[in-house]
């Protein structure tokens, strides 16, 4: 005889029965929910009243019919909320970016001193071609340059900035706008990033971020008002971290706003420790995520048709084998597969913005993240001294030593200021090494993302079918690749160049927002112990062999020993 079920399972199994009804819904078709699974068939007990009756826990929208499980999908939304944003600055909405750069009186001092040889040299030119706009520019800010009066540098750099723009002579452009670039930051006074004006434009950004990612938490179930307030406060944090990494000394050490972001958070979580207020504004994985879909804009298949076929083949031989011999020496090393990968990724292509790219691609774990970004961060700064150093005291030629240090270092900017330390010829061929691996990282993002799903349905022993595939699929790297391919072949160049700085501004916000939310979750103890220092000597070692890798290919590919080396005019 069967066991008479009790009041209270056959009142729930009535509200289960109304709730199906009403619904429209059969049983085969009722919803499970991940944390509360729901049995009609009677093998689990049926969930108790009140459960079926609570609101979704953290980061779980309301059940909804199938065919929109989508919106409850935090790869969709981010994807979403990226295209979003490109979307509206596509269509004309553009905020103001917000100014965090900024220079001390001693700074810009220095850096007179430096460019007064270069100023020289620049009119004694100008004046031997005639080009007497030039020439009278060039004057004004020799003469400010002897005042010492830092106003008075910044209004002459930026007046011979704007004289070189419209110079007709190609050479003559170039180092009028490399004088004034390099005197530029005499305008940039702390007081103006301070300023009413920049505080609001950081607030509007802020605001606006806010209100498009607010419907995607909305979506996932969390509560918008304890989002808005946490989110205000995450948000000031990472304008902080800009704001710290902003300074002209800092920037040219390559200390970048990420470690900045990641230290304010893990003070706040390590020392003071996370209200709860706060929580729900820490969504790492949404914001780099949506960060990642803007970074697409930024990687233009089209820069392989200015890095030409050298360019192109360092550094595909420069990723595939970096990348190979960095997730070796990490296994030798007993690195688990995920640490791997982002550690390979950051030292064979472009460092930080890789790793956050292979960190989403493969769902990796953001305690990961933030240790590799460390290690990029640490080791760049001393590579970005002394390789300009081998170079001039190895005797190394200018062009080869240019795309040593465009295979090498992570990032365009510092291959840019390392290379102007050599020369304007090695500045041109590390550039150009750049670019061509800089658009690899769509590539190897898409890549990573197949590969690593089938990689965990053979650990599994699952049967791996292309619904597997999709179904593991990061689809934030579709967002990636859709704006990627529109800003390349799409959209004309006076577009793209027109949305650069607000998509970049913007792609900044989102990645310090993220950084901020890492060293919230991540405690220290844990970071500095993590895996006993390997990932730290597999990344060392992997850099070291990148070094050498490197330096062999710029000689053949460069050096004119295979192929005739590339004439700068």
């Amino acid at each position: 005889m069967a066991k008479p079920r009790s009041a209270p399972s056959a009142m729930a199994d009535g509200l289960l029965d109304r709730a199906i009804r009403h619904s429209g819904c059969s049983a085969a078709m009722a919803p499970s929910h991940p944390a509360r699974r729901i049995e009609v068939a009677g093998t689990v007990a049926p969930a108790a009243a009140n459960d079926l009756l609570a609101p979704p826990a953290r980061g779980q929208a309301p059940v909804r019919p199938a065919r929109l499980s989508f919106l409850r999908n935090e790869d969709w939304l981010a994807a979403f909320l990226g295209l979003i944003v490109v979307g509206l600055v596509l269509a004309g909405v553009r905020p103001e970016a917000p100014r965090f750069k900024w220079a001390t009186d001693a700074a810009i001092a220095s850096k007179a001193a430096e460019q007064r040889p270069a100023v020289e040299a620049l009119l004694a030119d100008a004046s031997a071609k005639g080009a007497q706009d030039v020439a009278t520019a060039t004057a004004a800010l020799q003469g400010a340059l002897r005042s010492g009066d830092r106003a008075r540098i910044g209004g002459a750099a930026k007046a011979l900035g704007d004289v070189a723009r419209g110079t007709k002579d190609p050479g003559l452009k170039k180092k009028a706008a490399a004088v004034a670039k390099g005197l530029s930051d005499a305008s940039a006074y702390v007081s103006g990033v301070f300023s009413a004006e920049n505080l609001k434009a950081t607030a509007v950004v802020g605001l606006g971020l806010l209100l498009l990612s607010a419907i995607g938490v909305a979506l996932l179930g969390g509560s918008v008002r304890r989002y808005a307030l946490g989110f205000t406060a995450v948000y000031a944090l990472a304008s902080l971290a800009l704001v710290l990494a902003g300074n002209s000394t800092v920037s040219y050490w390559g200390l970048e706003y990420v470690i900045f972001a990641l230290s304010i958070g893990l003070f706040i979580g390590n020392v003071t420790g996370v209200p709860a207020w706060l929580r729900e504004a820490v969504r790492t994985e949404y914001f780099i995520k949506a960060g990642l879909v803007v970074l697409g804009t930024s990687i233009l298949f089209t820069e392989i048709l200015q890095a030409g076929a050298l360019g192109i083949l360092q550094a595909v031989l420069v990723v595939s084998v970096v990348w190979y011999a960095c997730f070796w020496v990490a296994r030798k090393l007993r690195v688990d597969d995920e640490f791997a990968v982002m550690l390979s990724t950051a030292v064979s292509i472009c460092g930080v913005s890789a790793a956050i790219a292979a960190c989403g691609a493969i769902q990796g774990d953001k305690k990961k993240l933030s240790y590799v970004t460390s290690l990029v961060l640490l080791v760049a700064v001393p590579m970005m001294v002394l390789m300009p150093w081998a170079v001039r005291t190895l005797g190394i030629p200018e062009i080869v030593g240019g795309a040593w240090l465009g295979g090498t270092l992570d990032t365009s900017g510092s291959v840019v200021a390392a290379g102007a330390l050599i020369g304007e010829s090695a500045m041109k061929t590390g550039v150009i090494v750049k670019f061509s691996q800089n658009v690899l990282l769509g590539v190897a993002a898409f890549a990573l993302s197949v590969w690593w799903a089938l990689r965990r349905g053979k650990a599994s022993g699952e049967r791996t079918s292309g619904r597997v595939i999709w179904d593991r699929f990061p689809k934030f790297v579709l967002g990636f690749l859709v704006a990627s391919l529109v800003f390349s072949f799409a959209l004309d160049a006076a577009t793209v160049e027109a949305t650069k700085a607000t998509l970049g501004s913007l792609r900044t916000a989102l990645f310090a927002l993220a950084f901020v939310c890492i060293g919230l979750e991540t405690r220290l103890s844990n970071l500095v112990s993590m895996q006993g220092g390997r990932p730290a000597a597999a990344f060392v070692l992997a850099q070291a062999f990148n070094v050498v890798w490197t330096l062999a290919l710029a000689y053949l590919i460069f050096g004119g020993v295979i192929f005739s080396g590339p004439v700068f005019n």
